[in-house]
C-alpha cells in the first residue's frame, strides 16, 4: 500500500467520503426533523383540501357541506375522529422522499457550485449564483422526488375519505406505488409536478434572499454578531417570504395529486395547473390560494431553525443552502 492511500485510510470517514458524510448527516436529520413535524404537514394538507369548489361538479356533498376548520381544530378533529397515530399517516413515503429530494438538491448543487458556476477570485461564492443555483438544485431534487410526494399527499387524505364513506385507494405505501403506476403508468406517477417544481424553485429563492438580506443586515447594523440568535431572526423572516411564495403552488400541487381519476390516470377535476388556480380563485376566493399557509410556516420555521445552524459548517453569507 502506497503512503497516500495509507494516509487517506487513516483519515476520518468524514473527511475520505465527504460528500457521502454531508448526504447521511443531512438525511437523518431530515428524518428527525420530518417526524416531529409531520403532524403540521399532514394538517396542512387537510386544510388545503377544504371547501374545494371543483367537487360540486362531481356531487360530492359529504366534501361541500363540511364545516371549515382552522388548524388546531383540524389537528384536534383528527385525533377525535381517526386517532393520534393518524397525525402521521403518510409519514413513510415522506421519508422517502427526503432521502431521494435531499439526494438530488445535494448533488445538483455540488455540480453547479464546483463545475457550472465556480468560486469568484477571492474564493467567495457569491449570493445570486447561491440563489440561482439553489433554485435550479431545488427543482431537480423536487423532480426526481415527485412520486413519493404524490403517494405522500394521497396517503394523508385516506383518513378524511374513511369518514366520509369512501373506500380506502391503498392498503400501504408500496401498493400505492403499484397501484398508480398499473392505472396511470409512469406519467401517473408524475402527477402534478409542474407546480410542485414551481413551488421548489419559489421556496428556495425566498429561504436564500431573505435568509442572507437579513442576516447580514442584522451583523453589520445592529449590535449582534453572527451567531444562534441571528439564525434563528434569519430563519424566522426566511421561513415566513419562502411560506408566503410557495403556498399557493403547494394548494395546487396536493389538489392536482389528490383528484380523482377515472381507469386512465387522467384527472376528472383539473385538466392543469393552471385551471385549478383559476377554479380556486373563481370558487373560493383569492385567499384560498393560501389555505394551509399557517402550519407550512411553522413546520418551516422549526425544521430550519433545528436543522439549519448546528449544521453550519463556518460564519459566512450565502452558505445556508449547503446546511
Amino acid at each position: 500500500m502506497s503512503v497516500p492511500e495509507e494516509e487517506e485510510r487513516l483519515l476520518p470517514l468524514a473527511q475520505r467520503w465527504p460528500r457521502a458524510s454531508k448526504f447521511l448527516l443531512s438525511g437523518c436529520a431530515a428524518t428527525v426533523a420530518e417526524l416531529a413535524t409531520f403532524p403540521l404537514d399532514l394538517t396542512k394538507t387537510r386544510l388545503q383540501m377544504q371547501g374545494e369548489a371543483a367537487l360540486a361538479r362531481l356531487g360530492d356533498s359529504a366534501r361541500e357541506s363540511a364545516p371549515y376548520r382552522g388548524m388546531v381544530r383540524t389537528a384536534l378533529g383528527i385525533v377525535q375522529e381517526e386517532g393520534f397515530l393518524k397525525l402521521w399517516q403518510g409519514v413513510t413515503p415522506a421519508i422517502y422522499r427526503h432521502i431521494v429530494y435531499s439526494g438530488g438538491r445535494m448533488v445538483t448543487y455540488e455540480h453547479l457550485r464546483e463545475v457550472v458556476f465556480g468560486k469568484s477570485e477571492d474564493k467567495h461564492y457569491p449570493l445570486w449564483k447561491s440563489v440561482i443555483g439553489g433554485m435550479m438544485a431545488g427543482v431537480v431534487g423536487q423532480f426526481l422526488a415527485n412520486p413519493t410526494d404524490l403517494v405522500k399527499v394521497q396517503m394523508q387524505m385516506e383518513g378524511k375519505r374513511k369518514l366520509e364513506g369512501k373506500p380506502l385507494r391503498f392498503r400501504g405505501v408500496h401498493h400505492a406505488f403499484a397501484k398508480i403506476l398499473s392505472e396511470g403508468g409512469i406519467r401517473g406517477l408524475w402527477a402534478g409536478w409542474v407546480p410542485n417544481i414551481q413551488r421548489a424553485a419559489l421556496v428556495n429563492m425566498g429561504d436564500l434572499t431573505t435568509y442572507d438580506t437579513v442576516k447580514h443586515y442584522l451583523v453589520l447594523n445592529t449590535p449582534l454578531e453572527d451567531n444562534i440568535m441571528t439564525h434563528g431572526l434569519s430563519s424566522l423572516c426566511s421561513g415566513l417570504v419562502a411560506s408566503i411564495l410557495g403556498t399557493p403552488a403547494d394548494v395546487i400541487k396536493s389538489r392536482i395529486m389528490n383528484q380523482p381519476r377515472d381507469k386512465q390516470g387522467r384527472g376528472l377535476l383539473y385538466k392543469s395547473s393552471t385551471d385549478c388556480l383559476v377554479q380556486a380563485v373563481q370558487g373560493e376566493g383569492f385567499m384560498s390560494l393560501y389555505k394551509g399557509f399557517l402550519p407550512s410556516w411553522l413546520r418551516m420555521q422549526s425544521g430550519w431553525i433545528t436543522q439549519g445552524y448546528p449544521m453550519r459548517p463556518g460564519t459566512e453569507f450565502s452558505r445556508r443552502f449547503e446546511s
